[in-house]
């Protein structure tokens, strides 16, 4: 099978990049940071209209009518970003929830067990049931009445503010396929890691050709050459993972790519911050926030020991 990108995926990741880099560069990311803004609400409306959110719906109904490959090429753009908000809920929303698929509609994710990220922000609430494990229902529930119950808790990621909710009754709109969107939720956030990966890889080895010591760049270390090649080989073992869960949609091969680009976007952020030295450590570096980021969806739609019993299912 031909993992190749087609021409029209070059030019939609391309495409997303740009946006995000015009709108969530590095000046705007880190003046965010200082802020402590929130989501920005023109930013998330110029999504919607670039048809980031409606990418999946079809053209009959204001969508963009393309598939899963296309979606994980776009959130592996934003993970690459760091752009924050829940996006993937808004996404996986886009159809059932009015407003999500043109970005007037925020949409963040209640997972029974686990915060609720930009619930203060959030104009609609997903709601992932129990169901069967990772087969769990879903539905659309009114957001006001759960965050006047949620309580604020600290979050490693400056960017993603979380609250501690109850589990709502289930009185909004049930929507089809909860399994599906759990599935698929844990695919995004596989690539968002993906992106994160990669980006880290090109942070470690551009500075890893700038930074002197003894009068050479510290590239020419093979310790520190050591380090650039096994972050590449993750980035690039979790990118096949993904790829290839995104064209099968299999939840088993899922739940593998959720462990991979984990472990790769972990891992990477660790090691870009050893090649980094003792300014990878400071606030105005950008490493730490995508360690923090890493770490914190690593926890969410398939943790390791959910997506460990998918795969252990499998094999029974």
């Amino acid at each position: 099978m031909d993992f190749q990108l087609s021409d029209d995926q070059r030019a939609l990741r391309a495409g997303v990049r740009e946006l995000l880099a015009g709108r969530f560069g590095r000046d705007r990311m880190r003046a965010a940071l200082d802020d402590g803004t929130g989501i920005d609400r023109a930013l998330w409306r110029e999504l919607g209209e670039a048809g980031f959110f409606a990418l999946r719906l079809p053209e009959a109904e204001g969508g963009v009518g393309l598939g899963l490959p296309e979606s994980v090429l776009l959130f592996e753009e934003v993970g690459r970003s760091l752009l924050p908000g829940p996006l993937i809920a808004t996404h996986l929303a886009a159809g059932p929830v009015k407003g999500a698929a043109q970005g007037g509609t925020v949409v963040a994710v209640l997972d029974p067990g686990q915060p609720v990220a930009h619930l203060g922000e959030a104009d609609a609430l997903l709601v992932l049931g129990p169901g069967d494990g990772p087969r769990a229902s879903a539905a659309s529930v009114d957001v006001t009445r759960v965050r006047d119950e949620a309580t604020p808790v600290r979050s490693i990621d400056p960017f993603t503010p979380l609250w501690r909710a109850g589990d709502p009754e289930e009185t909004g709109e049930r929507l089809p396929g909860g399994g599906r969107l759990r599935d698929e939720g844990a695919l995004l956030a596989a690539a968002e890691q993906l992106g994160s990966a990669a980006r880290t890889t090109e942070m470690a080895v551009q500075h890893a050709g700038e930074r002197e010591q003894f009068g050479s760049p510290i590239g020419s270390f093979q310790a520190v050459k050591h380090l650039c090649a096994g972050m590449l080989v993750r980035a690039e073992l979790a990118r096949c993972a993904v790829y290839a869960a995104a064209v099968t949609a299999d939840p088993v091969e899922i739940a593998g790519a959720k462990l991979l680009a984990d472990d790769a976007a972990v891992r990477n952020a660790r090691d870009c911050l050893q090649v980094h030295g003792g300014m990878g450590f400071t606030w105005e570096a950008d490493v730490h926030l995508h360690l923090k980021r890493a770490w914190l969806r690593s926890g969410q739609w398939l943790a390791a020991a959910a997506a460990e019993e998918v795969l252990a299912g499998d094999l029974c």
